[in-house]
């Protein structure tokens, strides 16, 4: 069985060419060849930084607005984590939601930077930033609480931006 522009065709319905897929070895290595001419490039890192596109899955961060988490303590990112490196503990507010979370922790030896986490908060609340320099001398280090993972959303405003155009 083949495809051909999404429709499914038997074998039976295949050309002669099409069955000695010739063509699709060729459409490879010519995508490889293309990519082995184009220029390299190097960072002379660290006097010379990476800087990562709007698009780039780097450190989990929490979004905090005039002061508040965004978080509303769904905990649907902690369910979503294939790794299980996130543990959210909620509590009652008297502010204009109904809950915050008293405990947020992530687990950066746990975390594989999927973005799961960020594609299910509803409230943007969870989003990947650009940090990608993650240094950790013991485990306890590693388990990133809500004072290391608040940041102000103007400092994040290109990825809400993304975020936003890409849904």
């Amino acid at each position: 069985m083949g495809r051909d522009n999404g429709k499914m065709i038997r074998t039976k319905d295949l050309t002669f060419w099409q069955k000695l897929y010739l063509p699709e070895v060729f459409k490879g290595l010519s995508l490889t060849l293309s990519q082995m001419f184009k220029p390299k490039f190097t960072y002379m890192y660290p006097e010379e930084r990476f800087q990562p596109p709007s698009s780039f899955r780097g450190r989990p961060i929490l979004v905090e607005e005039n002061g508040v988490e965004r978080c509303v303590a769904c905990g649907l990112c902690s369910r979503v984590c294939p790794a299980l490196a996130i543990e959210v503990q909620a509590s009652e507010t008297e502010l204009e939601k109904e809950r915050y979370p008293v405990r947020f922790e992530i687990n950066m030896v746990r975390c594989i930077f999927c973005g799961f986490c960020e594609e299910v908060c509803p409230e943007e609340a969870i989003i990947m930033s650009k940090e990608y320099e993650l240094v950790f001398s013991s485990q306890e280090e590693a388990i990133f609480g809500k004072e290391r993972l608040l940041t102000p959303a103007e400092q994040v405003r290109e990825r809400l931006e993304f975020l936003r155009n890409s849904r």
